[in-house]
């Protein structure tokens, strides 16, 4: 006798998506599911600036996380400025990027469609979608590595402006005349808030060679090139004094431009990633006192939070995974 009931029908596994975050530094890969979760990911050294040689490295990592997982999606958070359509990085202050056909590039060398978009807008959408910028209307995300990455996220969208080039808030003159930046300017925001920025001062102070340095000096075995922000950010966490005061000091900075931000857009919400938010409050609390020192219309009108990011080095791949997920371009037409 036949029974009436159907066999069940097997459950598929859920989509996984592929970020890659391109760094000045690092490259990191991550297969990423749907609720945010990294569940196998990769890092290389960023191979200088050569184009090609970065591109050659987002094949490898694509390719051997591909063998371990089924992936559905590919999407790419890379430090530069994106034209609108996310195909083109027209210009990146720490790689050898000009006019670059990423998209093109990486979708003819994987055969599948790529999702290519700024690392610090990938970085954003995964802090609102699943970190310390849920719920929030208006969040300004920043990301402070090698130079400070930015991101504007209202209402559920990440905005581009009109040419796809919003967000650039490193590059915001703070010091007319000041320390030259990549990008060809001086006195850039970049230059005074970030790790790069906290390395280069450690440094200075160690080759003045001022008392003040020898903590700095003896972790870098006496040799003051050794001496980076990561290094600083460590030895502050340990308590070394010299360390703090450097790190207080880009807060200060921090807070500074921050400030003129909440000037412009009036947002609920700063969240500072990156390397350098490692420090965790020896940044954030100067930075938030010099936000609120320099806030216009401090005492008369409500006040940002400045929060820490919760995703932590993994922010921009994570986003950039689901950007993928939720936005990507079908497939049929890349199997071969």
């Amino acid at each position: 006798m036949c029974s009436s009931r159907s066999d069940p029908v097997p459950e598929l596994p859920a989509p996984l998506s592929l970020g890659i975050d391109i760094g000045g530094s690092k490259v990191a890969a991550g297969v990423v599911n749907a609720e945010g979760e990294v569940l196998e990911e990769l890092r290389r050294a960023t191979p200088g600036r050569d184009a090609r040689a970065v591109e050659a490295v987002i094949g490898e990592l694509v390719h051997e996380l591909e063998g371990r997982h089924r992936i559905d999606s590919v999407g790419i958070g890379a430090a530069g400025w994106m034209d609108l359509p996310g195909s083109t990085v027209v210009f990146s202050p720490h790689l050898a990027w000009r006019d670059e056909p990423l998209r093109q590039n990486l979708e003819a060398t994987l055969h599948r469609p790529v999702l290519v978009t700024n690392d610090a807008d990938a970085a954003a959408w995964a802090e609102w979608r699943f970190g310390a910028g849920r719920g929030r209307d208006r969040m300004v995300m920043l990301t402070l590595g090698t130079g400070i990455g930015g991101a504007l996220v209202i209402d559920g969208r990440v905005e581009r402006g009109s040419f796809g080039m919003a967000g650039e808030f490193g590059h915001q003159i703070i010091m007319p005349g000041g320390h030259r930046c990549e990008c060809g300017n001086r006195g850039c925001w970049e230059q005074y808030a970030s790790g790069n920025a906290l390395g280069r001062e450690g440094r200075e102070l160690a080759r003045k060679h001022s008392p003040m340095a020898a903590g700095l000096l003896a972790a870098a075995n006496g040799r003051p090139k050794n001496i980076t922000g990561s290094v600083v950010t460590a030895l502050a966490l340990e308590g070394e004094a010299t360390a703090q005061e450097l790190v207080a000091e880009v807060g200060e900075w921090l807070g500074l431009g921050i400030a003129n931000l909440a000037a412009a857009l009036d947002p609920a919400l700063f969240v500072i990633g990156g390397g350098l938010s490692a420090a965790g409050e020896l940044l954030l609390d100067p930075t938030r006192r010099a936000y609120l020192r320099n806030l216009t219309g401090r005492g008369y009108r409500q006040e940002a939070l400045i929060m820490k990011a919760q995703l932590g080095p993994s922010a921009g791949l994570v986003g950039a995974a689901d950007l993928a997920r939720t936005q990507q371009r079908p497939l049929e037409r890349y199997r071969r």
